[in-house]
């Protein structure tokens, strides 16, 4: 059971994401995931929106090995080396939520990431279906 707290009341603006999310069930707990194929190749050299979509089809694979589908996640951490690449990452996201009831996220800028070719690791909360 999922309930998203989307924008209550005097909190700010969101954009793709919930404030809160309250859930009950059994939790999924995704690793960062980085733009690498099942090969273990990068996908989307310098390209910040192949390289999340690609980070979003591994946590996808990593949640149907649980169980569970991107409508399961109820929290989201991203790691980007660039804020320029926001728009990107909002982009990619948004074919892979749910935009009605989007997971809680954090979004935080690092100096690096594993590879220096990486752009862009996300981690993910789910819970399973009842």
């Amino acid at each position: 059971m999922q309930r998203h707290y989307g924008r209550p009341e005097g909190s700010p603006p969101t954009n793709g994401y919930s404030h809160a999310v309250a859930f009950t069930g059994p939790t999924v707990v995704v690793s960062g995931q980085v733009p690498l194929d099942a090969e273990g190749r990068l996908v989307g050299e310098d390209d910040a929106l192949e390289q999340t979509r690609q980070v979003f089809r591994n946590i996808t694979t990593a949640l149907a090995a649980a169980g569970a589908t991107m409508s399961d996640v109820v929290k989201l951490t991203i790691f980007l080396t660039s804020l320029a690449d926001l728009p990107a990452f909002r982009t990619a996201r948004d074919e892979f939520i749910d935009l009605a009831n989007p997971p809680a996220s954090s979004l935080v800028q690092v100096a690096g990431l594993v590879s220096p070719d990486f752009r862009v690791e996300i981690e993910a909360l789910a819970v399973l279906p009842a």
